[in-house]
């Protein structure tokens, strides 16, 4: 029987930073998530280190958050972050009364926006509306949340902390009013079993409600759906904001080889509810045409949809108007000693609202260890030796991608299989330069049970072509290297896979997205007869 100080439950942004801090302090931490790691709102969103710009007007307080923790996170996470900056800019149907507040919101907030002409904003930005009135630059950033979450895990490690993906929590353990322990099932596999500990955090995101219930507890989370766009090329340089009272449709973050549009806010019933239609995408399209005129010119690859889990205290606003902070709930006041909520909060502010959750519950335990997740990197990074000693065995530009989804462990021994079995180096995936011997690395991992477990760890399937090219290798692949008997089932995995990348297709499809699609569908379904192995 596993047994634990902490249970950490799910395996989002706020979980793992959790599972870190508490790991780095001493204390004996496991988290259980039912999927694999930033399966919800943590991979769901346009993956914007926010600078605090977007909060200047509205909420200060988050404002500041958000650029104490920018800060942070680009010194102790420099593989996740791509430093492109932010630029704001004001159009000339937006209120010029909003921008003079901004200007005077970020000064107050201790954000650097910066006015540049427009000659300079076009000159970095060509393809940005020659309707643009004023343009600044603010330390804005793109980061990669799935990394970002792995890395905070392997540092956990470095601790002791431990990590079950694919653990449902279905029960909640207590006996006279205190905590004893978390009830789990394995959805692979179908077991159940109990884990016991003193306590329990539900770190839940927008199935925060969901997992109080179990302990008949109830917990203010109202999911809000942000409806994104993936369009295959980058569009801009910089992370681009609307400088106007926060709407849909205004950011803009260039991620790799694509670019992200985003996002909605809806109030939905249930986080799992991640259906995008094609009146979202057409309103989101609609107001970023007004930033960069061209916009439908670009070939839209999918669209996707993620549920951010919003606190809503007694009385208080929904959607937009609701609070972007969040909340530590303490639920021996309401009878059940042991067990902690935390909701609400945004990506970049996940590693503050960890310490603040780390603080409580080492309280509570009698632990006096101090939070230093602030100061310690994530993971060593790869040295410059090493990358230039390896660069004769990757691919033109792999070298430094490697090295940052890799970390310096795996790297060399992705490099030694590499200078060992040369026809390893050959490509699974163009598009994110993602090596054989990465994919095996990666593939025999206790933690991958299908290729999507792979794709998120090392991008493969995550580029323009959105795995066409990739999936049929990937699943041949996996069949070989994969560490459980479900990899040999290549078809499932194969179907499973494309079923990710094609999830969202449907409200994209016009122009070119269509023709491509039904390129991909003649390949599929004629040339390859995928359905043909399936027992009618």
């Amino acid at each position: 029987m596993e047994k634990a100080t902490v249970v950490v439950i799910g395996g989002g942004a706020t979980g793992v930073g959790i599972l870190r801090d508490l790991s780095m302090r001493g204390v004996d931490t496991l988290l259980v998530e039912k999927c694999d790691l930033v399966n919800g709102a943590s991979s769901r969103y346009h993956g914007l280190l926010h600078s605090g710009g977007r909060y200047a007007v509205k909420d200060q307080e988050a404002a500041k958050e958000c650029i104490i923790e920018n800060q942070i996170l680009r010194k102790i996470g420099k593989s996740c972050v791509e430093t492109t900056g932010g630029m704001f800019v004001r159009l000339n149907i937006d209120d010029p009364d909003y921008e003079e507040a901004w200007v005077k919101g970020c000064a107050e907030s201790g954000i650097e926006a910066k006015p540049i002409t427009l000659e300079e904003a076009f000159r970095l930005e060509p393809l940005l509306s020659k309707n643009v009135q004023s343009a600044y630059l603010v330390p804005d950033a793109a980061i990669d949340g799935f990394r970002m979450s792995w890395q905070n895990v392997e540092s956990a490690k470095r601790y002791g902390g431990r990590s079950l993906t694919y653990r449902e929590v279905i029960g909640i353990e207590q006996a006279n009013g205190e905590l004893k322990g978390v009830k789990v099932r394995n959805t692979i596999t179908g077991e159940e079993e109990i884990i016991e500990c003193e306590v329990a955090i539900n770190a839940a995101g927008g199935w925060a409600g969901k997992v109080a219930a179990l302990a008949g507890l109830e917990v203010g989370v109202q999911p809000d759906k942000g409806t994104l766009l993936a369009f295959n090329q980058r569009i801009t340089n910089h992370v681009v904001n609307r400088l106007h009272k926060s709407s849909d449709g205004d950011i803009f973050v260039p991620h790799g080889s694509i670019t992200i549009l985003g996002t909605s806010s809806m109030s939905i019933p249930d986080a799992e509810d991640t259906s995008t239609s094609r009146a979202e995408v057409e309103n989101l399209l609609s107001i970023g045409e007004k930033t960069f005129e061209h916009l439908r010119d670009y070939r839209m690859l999918r669209a996707f949809a993620g549920s951010r889990p919003l606190y809503i205290p007694p009385g208080g606003a929904v959607g937009r108007s609701a609070s972007r902070g969040f909340a530590i709930v303490d639920h021996e006041e309401d009878g059940l000693k042991g067990m902690f909520t935390i909701v609400g909060g945004k990506f970049t502010t996940y590693r503050l609202m960890a310490e603040k959750m780390a603080d409580k519950v080492c309280a509570k335990l009698g632990n006096t260890e101090k939070c230093r997740t602030a100061e310690e990197p994530l993971v060593p990074e790869v040295s410059e030796e090493a990358k230039k000693a390896a660069r004769k065995y990757f691919p033109a530009y792999g070298t430094n991608l490697a090295a940052t989804r890799l970390g310096p462990e795996r790297f060399a021994k992705v490099v030694k299989r590499l200078e060992e079995a040369p026809e390893k180096r050959e490509l699974v995936c163009e598009c994110e330069n993602v090596t054989l011997a990465e994919f095996e690395e990666i593939a025999q991992e206790e933690s991958c049970y299908q290729i999507n477990d792979i794709r998120r760890r090392t991008r493969v399937g995550m580029g323009t072509c959105q795995g066409n090219f990739c999936a049929l290798r990937s699943a041949g692949l996996f069949a070989k290297y994969g560490k459980h008997e479900r990899a040999a089932e290549t078809l499932t995995r194969m179907k499973e896979f494309l079923q990710g990348r094609w999830k969202g297709i449907r409200p994209v499809l016009v122009g070119r997205t269509l023709r491509e699609t039904q390129m991909t569908r003649a390949l599929y379904e004629l040339s390859f007869h995928v359905n043909g192995g399936k027992k009618e």
